[in-house]
């Protein structure tokens, strides 16, 4: 039981003192609720830990194998020659079309003015079998036609000539024949009468005007006779002169038919002739495509950078021979760069092409994103110069690596410049 006392200061000398209770000290160890709060939340936090560091590694492949790879564009001469200019240094940067080296244009110049030379005169000698081709074939169409024309007119002569012929042969000097038997027949008859007559005349058996008709028709037909006569002279004269002219028709017409085959025998050399403009115009063409090949030659002499970059490894100089194929420099492109990482093959179980990837270089010590562009179809063993041969007894199972492209996202140049065979680290996100 306890006992309140109310005092007053003027009292507080005469009261009675008590001692004063001290605090207990504090448990120790877990018997401590802070301590056992503490470790509970430190607990708490150390799992989530582990929990979110688990499930963020799960869904992440990573590696140091990696290397920053681009474009290495070696740039060579197409053609032999003396060097005439270098117009860029190492470690320059280029643009897509920018001279780099100049070899001396003379020698290629000169073959350029020769091609063209030859394409000029080839060009004439096409245009001249061009015109005269057609000209040719008309002329000898005409001179076809003549003598074609020639010909069945020499024809149509022979035909008449032997009508004539066999005419004068058979009908007009069987007719002349006839004719001469008929009229000496009365001759002959005419004569007798006369003969006749003049025994009679002289004993006045008959008038002196009937001896004078029996005379006259003795010479009349003495006249018929030697003009039938004449006219069988004339009809076998004739058939010898009709004989000619079938002869001469035949000649004519043996003529006429070799013009006409030489006629025939000209047409067809147009197609000779043709063929012989078609082969200049061939001409043409060759020539054109030499010219066209001595102007790239020409071209050539004019070494250009063909994408934008850095030069590299230069190894050319003023004044000195190169030959075809020889490299002279080297140019990089840093816009199209990328990643090669290396990841083992167990790492590639989730992995594909589209997955979100990040790269960290060693260079600026930045992780830059980018995406996974696809995975290579052998492992970096195989594709060595020398691949491993495991048939031979010793073998020890070794994980590889197979390459994998990462394409990164555009990185602006004032915050990193990458080039090919900077090291990195690459990580996938596989989820």
């Amino acid at each position: 039981m306890s006992v309140e006392i109310e005092v007053g200061l003027e009292n507080a000398p005469k009261m009675p003192r008590f001692e004063e209770k001290l605090p207990l000290p504090p448990p120790k160890g877990l018997a401590n609720p802070k301590v056992r709060r503490l470790l509970i939340v430190a607990g708490a936090v150390v799992v989530a830990a582990v929990v979110g560091l688990y499930l963020y590694y799960r869904l992440r492949e990573s590696t140091d194998d990696a290397q920053v790879d681009g474009h290495i564009t070696p740039i060579a001469a197409k053609i032999p020659g003396k060097v005439e200019q270098v117009l860029v240094d190492d470690n320059q940067a280029v643009k897509a079309g920018d001279v780099l080296v100049k070899i001396d244009p003379r020698d290629y110049q000169a073959a350029l003015d020769q091609a063209r030379a030859s394409l000029g005169l080839a060009e004439k000698e096409a245009l001249s079998a061009g015109i005269d081709v057609p000209r040719w074939k008309d002329n000898l169409a005409s001179n076809t036609s003549s003598a074609a024309a020639q010909f069945a007119e020499a024809e149509a002569d022979l035909l008449r000539a032997q009508a004539a012929y066999e005419q004068a042969r058979t009908a007009d000097l069987a007719f002349a024949q006839a004719n001469v038997e008929k009229s000496r027949a009365a001759a002959r008859l005419a004569a007798a009468d006369l003969d006749r007559f003049i025994p009679l005349a002289a004993k006045d058996e008959i008038s002196k005007q009937q001896l004078d008709a029996a005379r006259a028709n003795a010479d009349s037909t003495a006249s018929a006779l030697k003009a039938d006569e004449e006219r069988l002279a004339q009809a076998t004269r004739n058939i010898e002169i009709t004989k000619a002219a079938f002869l001469a028709a035949q000649a004519r017409v043996e003529q006429a038919r070799a013009a006409k085959d030489t006629a025939k025998s000209d047409l067809r050399q147009v197609g000779i002739r043709s063929a012989d403009a078609q082969a200049k115009i061939a001409k043409v063409a060759q020539a054109k495509a030499a010219m066209e090949a001595a102007e790239l030659q020409l071209s050539y002499t004019k070494i250009v950078a063909p994408v934008d970059g850095v030069v590299t490894r230069k190894q050319v100089e003023p004044g000195q021979v190169v030959q075809a194929g020889q490299g002279l420099l080297v140019v990089v492109p840093l816009q199209s760069v990328w990643v090669t990482a290396n990841f083992k093959e167990t790492q590639l179980r989730r992995m594909k092409p589209g997955q979100r990837a990040y790269v960290h270089v060693d260079t600026y010590g930045k992780t830059f994103s980018g995406r996974v562009d696809s995975i290579a179809g052998a492992t970096g063993a195989r594709l060595s110069l020398l691949p491993p041969e495991n048939a031979t007894g010793n073998f020890v199972k070794v994980v590889q690596r197979i390459p994998v492209k990462i394409v990164l996202d555009p990185i602006p140049p004032d915050k990193a410049i990458l080039r090919p065979g900077m090291n990195a680290d690459a990580t996938v996100v596989t989820e």
